[in-house]
């Protein structure tokens, strides 16, 4: 493999320029089904999200704050899915399973800024749901385009300004080695262990951002949760309380299955996850979850679904 050797006030270093994604250490026969089976995902991920997007710019009904994040978080899946899922199917077809540290070092950073944009993104819309049922009549006043337009931009930047800070903090340490990283793609703690320097600051910052990224707005999206399911409960009409369950339970769902793995894999005792299983739970947060978003909000949104049904006809008709 290729070094570079660098001269420091301490002496020589020996600084590594590419590294091996060990990946899913199978036999060819199954590397080829987890081709085609990982190739399906991906590909629903990116027409699923694609769709949403589409009808939401297509459709005027969905002009609205709500369908506006939903956009977001859409882009969101679209560029996480592609950040990390494309080099993972190269390798399970190619013998050259090496990448260079900088490339890896840049998908390390998109892969916490778009990580860390979804949890706020999530917290806008919980939100925006909030204020459409505990304060309908001052909706529009307090969720003005104006205002959706500085919560989306302050997400987009506090992820990537927080994923910036991680790497400013990787960057500041010597990696001489392993040059290899058993993962599938370059994820921040397997990255760490390339490092012959002490890695506790970095422990310790990305424990700091779990709990400001993860915990802080779960709690957010719970009490506003809270709120809204007291408020649902006192709507006197059936139709309206049926139609504010269906659009939160599918936020719910959403949400529950984007933190309750985050949380898994960065807060629960990595002593009961052995690295194989990590892989499984980083594959399901990576492929599966940007997968289902779409499918839960258009299988459970009636909006959505009468949005897909006039657009579908909208081009037959043409």
């Amino acid at each position: 493999m290729a070094e570079k050797e660098l001269r420091s006030m301490g002496g020589n270093q020996t600084w590594i320029t590419e590294v091996t994604l060990l990946g899913f250490q199978v036999g060819p026969a199954l590397e080829v089904f987890l081709f085609g089976f990982f190739s399906l995902f991906y590909t629903l991920t990116l027409l699923g999200n694609g769709v949403i997007l589409g009808i939401i710019c297509l459709d005027f009904r969905l002009h609205t704050p709500m369908y506006f994040f939903l956009s977001h978080l859409a882009v969101v899946d679209m560029s996480y899915a592609s950040n990390n899922v494309p080099k993972m199917l190269a390798n399970l077809v190619s013998q050259n399973r090496t990448i260079f540290f900088v490339p890896c070092i840049i998908q390390t950073f998109l892969y916490m800024a778009f990580a860390h944009t979804e949890c706020l993104i999530l917290v806008m819309m919980s939100y925006d749901r909030y204020v459409a049922i505990c304060h309908p009549l001052r909706y529009s006043v307090i969720m003005s385009w104006r205002v959706c337009t500085v919560l989306a931009v302050t997400s987009w930047a506090c992820g990537s300004l927080l994923a910036l800070v991680h790497v400013v903090l990787i960057l500041r340490l010597p990696f001489c080695g392993p040059r290899e990283i058993n993962h599938f793609f370059c994820e921040i703690l397997s990255v760490l262990k390339l490092a012959c320097a002490d890695t506790r600051l970095n422990q310790v910052v990305i424990f700091a951002a779990c709990v400001f990224i993860l915990l802080g707005p779960l709690c957010l999206v719970l009490v506003s949760y809270t709120r809204i399911l007291w408020a649902i409960l006192r709507i006197p009409s059936g139709e309206g309380c049926r139609k504010a369950f269906s659009t939160c339970s599918s936020h719910l769902c959403v949400v529950g299955l984007f933190f309750g793995s985050a949380i898994v894999m960065y807060m629960a005792p990595k002593s009961r996850h052995p690295e194989e299983q990590q892989k499984i739970l980083f594959l399901f947060y990576s492929l599966f979850n940007p997968m289902l978003n779409p499918l839960i909000y258009s299988l459970r949104n009636a909006e959505v679904k009468g949005a897909l049904r006039r657009v579908s006809w909208k081009q037959t008709s043409v």
